[in-house]
């Protein structure tokens, strides 16, 4: 009985050994994907002039007059901090959990966002990006792993692409891959390109061009039959700050079937600090 019980012990050692290093090995990734997407950032970066946006539609104009201060550094890559509450269930049952979170933005290349969250057991971590969506329970028991395929490249660059609308204005400045066009007085649609992905999101302003809200479709099946599909994705914006030249929101609630009775935020946060590493 005595070896049977060191055998166990010495199996399951083996296990928590593995899981741990599995786990490290994430850690590495994520960092390595940060580090990457860092050296986009314009080592000198031009500085924004009103005439750069001159001819865009008016509420598009009206958006970078708010966003970006004349002669700020085009900085498109940074770094975010931000805390809140993240739901792994729907409108009928939130189950929302307290969550903190670092996030890279470097639209068009791609992102990651590592979060940790949740409580005793049921404590949670992991990352997205454009290649991955893995997270952990309680740092031991993988409890989902996918990414690497069309469905999901396609979905993160839609999350992405939108963020960098409000968090990266600079990266959505009019260039041979992002496009403007007018929706109303008070709405713009910026389209951008990258490879073979396309993305279009639209921008509500009010009169002095602050952003009001985002809203977009999303490839997504994040809906009842577990589907890829377009569907509506949107969110509010609110608090705004300025970080280094630009006026970017820091409370952020965003969910899927924006603008639908469906809508629910899952995704409710408050942005402690964006910088701009370079």
């Amino acid at each position: 009985m005595r070896m049977i019980v060191i055998a166990i012990l010495v199996i399951v050692g083996f296990c928590l050994t593995g899981l741990l290093a599995w786990r490290q090995l994430d850690h590495r990734a994520d960092r390595a994907e940060m580090d990457r997407l860092i050296g986009f950032q314009p080592t000198n970066p031009g500085r924004f002039a009103p005439k750069m946006v001159a001819d865009l539609p008016a509420p598009a104009r009206r958006f970078f007059a708010f966003a970006i201060a004349e002669d700020t550094p085009l900085y498109t890559v940074a770094r975010l901090e931000m805390e809140g509450q993240f739901s792994m269930g729907d409108k009928t049952k939130p189950s929302y959990m307290p969550m903190r979170a670092t996030q890279l933005l470097a639209a068009p290349h791609g992102f990651v966002w590592a979060m940790s969250g949740g409580e005793g057991a049921m404590r949670m971590a992991g990352s997205d990006s454009r290649s991955w969506t893995r997270f952990w329970l309680a740092g031991l028991a993988p409890v989902a792993r996918f990414g690497g395929t069309p469905d999901h490249t396609r979905s993160a660059f839609g999350r992405y692409v939108a963020e960098a609308v409000f968090w990266t204005p600079a990266a959505v400045l009019p260039s041979p891959n992002v496009t403007w066009e007018p929706v109303s007085e008070n709405v713009a649609r910026m389209t951008m390109r990258h490879g073979d992905l396309e993305q279009a999101v639209d921008i509500t302003v009010g009169e002095d061009g602050q952003p009001l809200h985002v809203m977009f479709m999303r490839w997504s099946d994040a809906n009842p039959q577990k589907t890829h599909q377009l569907q509506p994705f949107g969110g509010f914006l609110s608090e705004f700050r300025e970080f280094e030249g630009f006026m970017l929101p820091t409370h952020i609630e965003a969910g899927n079937f924006f603008d639908t009775n469906e809508y629910f935020p899952f995704f409710v946060v408050d942005v402690s600090d964006i910088n701009f590493p370079h």
